[in-house]
């Protein structure tokens, strides 16, 4: 059982590598420190509608935008009771992909498995065969875009165009450690659903889940006997039409850093963002080839997270806490028991760089005597 562990006031500064939360401006920081106001004020229609109008402008999409306070799991539970009478297809291929088939199951759903090796990539033309060959009609596929448990890719964009060729079967997309970081075209692959969380490729302080939502997948659940009432579609949509605000309480100080950010976003703009994340993921794959090997399927690799095989042996956990120790940068073992010292991870993500990168891959080469 756990016990009480005082908070201090006298932490060390870490540079964060891991897969999530990433690295925030310090503007962005500062923007939370504002004196509060009431979530009912003209004020906050003014902070809600800029967020999710400058959302919608930055990832180019026509289709309704929810920010709510919650992470990005929340929208696991919600498209699945919003969407899902009674069969999902889940293909799963690392620990997050499973972890949303477990919570369909959860949540009472009929669950089919596309079951592929950790380090796989899910295929378009195995998604085809299943909804072909299968006696069961689902009311859902549901793919995680960036799986960072093992670094892979999904290639959403193919297995969206796939799922459109079944009108009633929906696509929903976990995007969590990829969205903001990762360009894919919404709208134009049929994607019902995709949602992420600020704390990843989004580069600001965690707190917020960000859903895009289709016009298909709101009349979907207008169709429904139930849907989750925190998340639902109707609920979130149309209280955003009637008052452009949320319909239950935020918070607030996050909202004021994500205008901060999204405005530092729309600057830079997504295809340049979406180039600065390919710049760093062949940075870093170039210097894992060098010293170790991609974990990944070759050609599915994540743009914000590489998961690299420890093919030299290296002692992962003292590494990792001796960079922490001597360079206050931190970045994450492999993911669970299955692949925690047979491979490390690098989040680049956010507003890191090529140099920043850099920095951190230096260090672990002094460290690790590379």
């Amino acid at each position: 059982m756990s016990k009480k562990r005082e908070y201090r006031d006298d932490y060390d500064d870490k540079t964060l590598f891991i897969p999530g939360p990433t690295e925030v401006r310090e503007d962005v920081i500062e923007a939370m420190a504002q004196p509060m106001f009431g979530h009912r004020m003209d004020r906050m229609t003014d902070l809600y509608t800029t967020i999710v109008e400058d959302t919608k402008e930055f990832l180019d999409t026509d289709h309704e935008v929810v920010i709510l306070t919650a992470s990005g799991t929340e929208f696991w539970e919600a498209s699945t009771l919003n969407l899902v009478d009674e069969n999902i297809l889940v293909p799963t291929c690392g620990s997050f992909s499973e972890r949303h088939a477990n919570v369909a199951e959860r949540l009472g759903k009929d669950v089919d498995r596309l079951e592929y090796e950790w380090g796989e990539a899910v295929k378009p033309e195995d998604i085809r065969e299943t909804l072909e060959s299968s006696e069961k009609h689902y009311d859902v596929v549901a793919t995680v875009m960036n799986e960072s448990s093992t670094g892979v890719r999904n290639p959403i964009e193919e297995i969206g165009d796939v799922v459109a060729e079944y009108p009633d079967t929906y696509f929903v997309v976990d995007a969590v450690s990829a969205l903001g970081g990762d360009y894919v075209d919404i709208d134009e692959h049929d994607i019902d659903v995709i949602f992420a969380s600020t704390q990843k490729a989004f580069a600001m302080p965690p707190g917020l889940a960000v859903c895009v939502v289709s016009d298909d997948a709101y009349d979907r659940e207008v169709e429904k006997d139930t849907s989750s009432w925190y998340g639902g579609f109707r609920r979130t949509i149309d209280y955003y039409d009637r008052k452009g605000q949320t319909h239950s309480t935020p918070a607030i100080p996050v909202m004021l850093a994500y205008r901060k950010q999204m405005k530092h976003m729309l600057d830079e703009g997504h295809a340049a963002r979406d180039e600065r994340h390919r710049d760093m993921m062949a940075y870093v794959h170039e210097w894992a080839d060098e010293h170790f090997a991609m974990f990944p399927e070759e050609g599915y690799e994540s743009q914000t997270v590489a998961c690299i095989e420890n093919t030299r042996g290296i002692d992962v956990a003292a590494t990792i806490e001796e960079v922490s120790e001597e360079y206050d940068m931190a970045f994450s073992n492999g993911y669970g028991s299955q692949l925690g010292e047979e491979t490390f991870r690098i989040g680049h993500m956010g507003e890191h760089t090529v140099e920043s990168v850099e920095e951190l891959t230096d260090a672990i080469e002094d460290v690790a005597g590379l």
